[in-house]
């Protein structure tokens, strides 16, 4: 099986994947969830023309300067004047309180002198000042979030004033990751004179809640075909099934041979791609595999190009990657017959976006990645770029 191109490769990934089923949920808990559906106002807000300032409710013919009113009654916000505003007449009113029948404006207290029951107007209110009609919002059934929305605290605030206790959206992608190496020792435990700790699990599943999506640990497998399928069979009812490590073909990448036996259809493992060629992409009956290479920044390059797209097309979310044009502050050589990403730090000035990519780019050095803006993209028999040359990149944070 040849090298299979990054594009072609993703084309496949995504082939015949549709958004999963849609489930209401408590606004309590709706927070970073995918709308499934567009979601229109119960409600009109507000219900009715409301005071937006402090004062009098009063009516802007009679409001002259100098004129003096009778103050008929109050209206607050919870409990409205139900009289009729007379002439002569004002009503004390306050900030979201309905504006009595008859007043068409306010006259706000810093105007007005107020002397038992009757207020002096100190300078008049024009006509409508500081009344929100009813509706200025939102009407019952304007339609305001809409499928595909990633909900915030602000669209879960708008849901509340529309009406809503619940809100369809989509059920979280469930993601089964599986670390596999003898060498690999759980983070915060002693690693022994041959072993390392393994990091690439943990960032994988902040990954996966990052994306919207439900991590689910599987643990570290040992270098055993029976122990690593033994292990997938924990991965109950997930969408998809991320292995980190043992996915090439060396005498103790074992993860391939174990998934064939547990039924796995390989569709692919070998990407034109630098960092991250091993890369192995199959079924498990309905579960979606997806197997990253062992180095850190390649499991993580192949993460941001491959599972991101695949969580968001499970959530029903556009899968093309947030792609920026820079300019290179140095010059890069020729690329060679893979993909290539390139970790570099990005800086945005009035000139434009430059990107200075890292002198060293060896796949473990998880310290450039987490220093690294984005990844430029250097296509497949790329010339030399020198510097200023514009070059696309692909963000890791926005």
């Amino acid at each position: 099986m040849g090298l299979l191109p990054v594009d072609e490769a993703i084309a496949q990934l995504l082939s015949g994947v549709t958004p999963l089923a849609a489930e209401d949920t408590p606004l309590a808990e709706a927070h970073g969830r995918v709308l499934a559906a567009d979601v229109s106002a119960l409600l009109t807000q507000p219900p009715f023309p409301a005071s937006a300032m402090d004062g009098y409710a009063v009516r802007a013919a009679e409001a002259t300067a100098g004129a003096r009113l009778e103050v008929a009654g109050m209206s607050r916000a919870g409990q409205r004047f139900t009289g009729v505003l007379g002439p002569g007449e004002a009503v004390r009113i306050f900030t979201g309180a309905p504006v009595p029948e008859g007043a068409d404006t306010i006259l706000i207290q810093e105007n007005a002198k107020r002397d038992g029951d009757t207020v002096e107007v100190v300078e008049p209110p024009a006509p409508r000042r500081h009344i929100r009609p009813a509706g200025l919002d939102f009407h019952r059934g304007d339609v305001l979030l809409h499928a595909g929305d990633r909900l915030g605290p602000h669209a879960i605030s708008l849901a509340a004033s529309m009406g809503h206790a619940t809100l369809p959206v989509r059920h979280k992608p469930r993601v089964a990751i599986l670390a596999n190496g003898d060498e690999l020792v759980p983070p915060g435990g002693t690693p022994g004179p041959d072993q390392i700790v393994s990091s690439n699990g943990i960032g994988l599943a902040a990954l996966v809640d990052e994306l919207g999506g439900e991590p689910v640990d599987l643990g570290i497998a040992p270098d055993k075909r029976e122990a690593i399928a033994a292990f997938v069979g924990r991965a109950t009812d997930a969408d998809i099934l991320v292995t980190s490590g043992g996915a090439s073909v060396g005498e103790h990448d074992l993860v391939q041979d174990a998934l064939k036996d547990s039924g796995l259809k390989l569709d692919f493992w070998k990407i034109a791609m630098r960092p991250g060629k091993p890369l192995m992409v199959g079924r498990l009956g309905e579960m979606r595999v997806l197997g990253l290479p062992g180095n850190p920044v390649s499991s993580f390059v192949c993460a941001h190009l491959f599972l991101t797209p695949l969580v968001r097309a499970m959530l029903g979310l556009p899968t093309a990657p947030h792609l920026v044009n820079a300019k290179l502050s140095s010059p890069m050589p020729p690329n060679d017959s893979r993909q290539d990403y390139v970790r570099t730090r990005l800086t945005e000035s009035a000139a434009g976006i430059e990107a200075a990519p890292f002198d060293v780019q060896d796949s473990s050095m998880l310290s450039t990645l987490a220093a690294a803006d984005g990844l430029i993209v250097r296509p497949i028999g790329a010339p030399a770029a020198p510097a200023g040359a514009s070059v696309p990149v692909l963000l890791l944070r926005r």
